[in-house]
């Protein structure tokens, strides 16, 4: 099938999954951010109380995503996601209407939990598990959403807080979130249910069977991959988390720095889709022991970066793994456990995630606190990317022995 025919025979699929991963970004870092400064004087909070209420938060997300992801195998997206969305609106008129800085805690804690929490996860299972063979393609494209909201939604939002209250513009953000549910109901009125998929459209995954998760975290293979997961979400999250800091160690202008990121967007962007095109072509085993291994390179030459042109290339290093890490480690799980159970099993990668999103930054930021800057932290960062790519290499390569053979 050409590219043209398999974009106009899946519209509506590929596009709810591109509008579920845009609408995820109301409750990611990038986004949350944007509102720090405005947020820590409304509440006279220091930067040290400001981490631990977003760690504290983003941590009870997800030890709930462990619980709720696996309702993606119970429920129609058409149905879950209609009352995710919903529940992200209302936490966000609860961060514009909250008066109450002990009440904060509670706040990101729905905006971590419903946002980068199960929007995210409710969009990559169902790509994973609505294609097979075109997975790669199918998820690239619906990830499309995480590259344009990071790319248009800060500035947007930045330049309007110029305009009216930082309140208001989480009305807004509720408002358009509303907005999104009836698009996604009506794109999804013939959606395929997780309990009426044919026998012939559930890939099984190891040993030809479907695992549940109660199996795959007795396999050695997860924890082989464990690292691999937690690092992207800590160490990128810390990065944008101490944006202001590392400008000011390097002696950057954070104008300066923030020029940089449409940059890494469109690196993100293009190697996300040149990664769904190549696992398509040659499987998740051949390619994950090796996309992290740029993460290693662009954290060392960020640390010893003295100019933008250097910070650049660090950039777009950091952009290459994080593109790819948008496609192949949700594919990974369908390839290897099976898509039956998938939303179970995808649920405790999604809560390893966000629990590495709310580690980075506390971590960085102590260490900052008793004087490691975080360029100095960078060179550590870099080793353990390189590690968990050798754990990838090792526990990939042994269990993709098991995989049935293709048809």
């Amino acid at each position: 099938m050409s590219a043209a025919a398999f974009l106009r025979s899946n519209a509506a699929f590929l596009l709810t999954g591109a509008l579920l991963t845009l609408t995820s970004s109301f409750g990611q870092t990038f986004f949350i951010s944007v509102f720090a400064g405005q947020i820590m004087e409304s509440f006279s909070l220091t930067d040290g109380e400001w981490g631990l209420i977003y760690s504290a938060g983003t941590t009870a997300s997800a030890v709930v995503m462990v619980w709720s992801g696996v309702l993606t195998d119970r429920f129609r997206v058409r149905t879950l996601g209609a009352l995710v969305l919903v529940g992200l609106a209302a936490a966000c008129l609860f961060m514009a209407f909250n008066p109450f800085a002990a009440l904060l805690p509670l706040s990101i804690f729905l905006l971590r939990f419903t946002g980068q929490g199960m929007t995210s996860h409710i969009a990559v299972v169902a790509m994973a598990r609505w294609f097979v063979a075109s997975r790669g393609k199918a998820l690239a494209i619906a990830s499309g959403g995480f590259a344009l909201g990071e790319a248009l939604l800060p500035m947007i939002f930045v330049w309007a807080m110029t305009l009216t209250d930082w309140r208001n513009l989480w009305i807004v953000a509720a408002l358009f979130i509303l907005s999104m549910v009836p698009l996604m109901q009506r794109l999804l009125r013939q959606e395929r249910t997780p309990q009426s998929l044919a026998e012939g459209d559930v890939a099984t995954g190891m040993g030809g069977r479907h695992w549940t998760r109660g199996q795959m975290l007795c396999h050695p293979l997860f924890w082989f991959v464990l690292p691999s997961v937690l690092g992207p979400s800590a160490f990128i999250t810390a990065m944008f988390f101490q944006q202001v800091h590392l400008a000011e160690v390097k002696g950057w202008s954070h104008v300066s720095l923030v020029a940089l990121f449409p940059l890494y967007t469109i690196i993100a962007t293009l190697f996300m889709l040149v990664t769904g095109w190549a696992l398509d072509r040659f499987g998740t085993a051949r390619l994950m022991p090796f996309y992290q291994l740029p993460l290693a390179l662009g954290f060392l030459v960020m640390s010893q970066a003295g100019g933008l042109w250097a910070a650049a290339l660090g950039f777009g290093l950091l952009a290459m793994s994080v593109g790819a890490n948008g496609t192949l480690p949700s594919a990974f799980w369908a390839e290897f456990y099976g898509t039956r159970h998938l939303g179970g099993i995808k649920s405790i990668a999604t809560a390893a995630m966000v629990l590495g999103s709310a580690i980075g930054p506390a971590i960085s930021g102590l260490l900052i606190d008793r004087g490691i800057s975080f360029p100095d932290q960078m060179g550590a960062i870099s080793l353990w990317f390189v590690m968990a790519s050798g754990l990838l290499w090792f526990g990939v390569s042994t269990a993709a022995r098991t995989l049935p053979r293709p048809a």
